[in-house]
């Protein structure tokens, strides 16, 4: 498998330093431990919202790094958790004696290790909080998963607890406004090919070239069922009817969509995906407020996508429609 890369071994140091030297307004590059933080250090009396996770996901988190979402992103190796050394010294480095806000995804490796840096930075007088984000409705305790995985409903987590934070909210607010989020965001993905991992240099799992996997894991992990290609319509009915029913969603209802592309996906298709979506929401009287159509959580070259769905009230809505400048997002400034 082709890959546009220098080394293995510098593949995610080199990234962060491409995103750097491209938003150099927006964000800094510490290469030891490893993270991403804001340009211009520490905003005063502000929550500090740190994330991360395995590389190989791009955007997440470190395009979400910028004014109005993260303070600071620690990417581990392609598809492997961040080590508490990252998160603790990111904390350090973004903390503004308002406290840090942790928000991770439902890997194992993940929740252990920001726990971890939880305790210390706590045993030095920092106050912090972390949020769980275990939002994909394929399946429970999957590989590297005790419970859901954590998946797309993370952007929503960043987006609106980062408005929160530049509002200067509390703590607590900061942490509740989090857990809101998490608590009525759900997704699900399929995929139409495997992911490759440059380090293998071979498709993560076999797939058949008629066949695709409904609720496949953002690192291949298994799904739902292997079955028979479909038309983009159906898929969208298989991955979006259970999200839907879990939330549950009902008619009156009005949500934040999201139709993500798996980094391999073209744009074109995911518009295709996004206009059933968006009809079928619209036949169940559900309002789509808002919406984002592309990359936003990835796995490496994967062809497929995701649905996640929001369910929002007033409160999560201005808060997402609040400014936002990071190099993935932007919008209000």
């Amino acid at each position: 498998m082709k890959k546009l890369i220098n080394s293995i071994d510098t593949i995610v140091d080199e990234a962060c330093e491409g995103l750097a030297a491209a938003h150099p307004d927006l964000v800094r590059f510490n290469r030891e431990p490893r993270y991403v933080a804001r340009a211009g250090g520490p905003v005063t009396a502000k929550v500090a919202l740190v994330s991360g996770g395995g590389a190989g996901h791009e955007p997440l988190h470190g395009g979400f790094v910028g004014a109005g979402m993260l303070d600071a992103a620690c990417p581990g190796e392609v598809f492997t958790s961040p080590v508490p050394d990252q998160m603790e010294a990111a904390g350090r480095a973004t903390s503004a004696n308002a406290g840090v806000l942790f928000i991770v995804k439902n890997y194992t490796g993940d929740v252990m290790n920001f726990e971890l840096a939880a305790e210390l930075l706590q045993a030095d007088g920092i106050e912090v909080r972390s949020v769980l984000v275990e939002d994909d409705v394929a399946v429970k305790d999957s590989t590297w998963t005790a419970g859901r995985r954590g998946v797309g409903a993370t952007v929503f987590v960043e987006k609106i607890a980062g408005a929160a934070a530049e509002r200067k909210g509390s703590l607590a607010d900061v942490e509740r406004i989090a857990k809101k989020v998490a608590d009525n965001g759900r997704s699900m993905g399929m995929a139409l090919t495997s992911c490759t991992v440059p380090a293998k240099g071979s498709p993560t799992f076999e797939l058949g070239e008629g066949d695709m996997e409904i609720g496949v894991g953002i690192h291949g992990e298994p799904g739902r069922e292997r079955m028979a290609l479909k038309s983009a319509a159906e898929i969208v009915e298989l991955i979006a009817k259970p999200t839907i029913e879990d939330l549950p969603l009902k008619r009156g209802d009005t949500v934040i969509a999201m139709t993500n592309g798996m980094g391999g996906t073209p744009l074109i298709e995911l518009y295709i995906a996004h206009n059933t979506l968006a009809k079928m929401l619209s036949g169940l009287g559900i309002t789509v407020a808002y919406a984002l159509v592309g990359n936003y959580i990835t796995s490496l070259d994967m062809q497929g996508f995701s649905v996640s769905l929001l369910r929002a009230d007033k409160e999560l809505l201005d808060l997402w429609k609040a400014p936002v400048h990071a190099p993935a997002l932007r919008w209000g400034v």
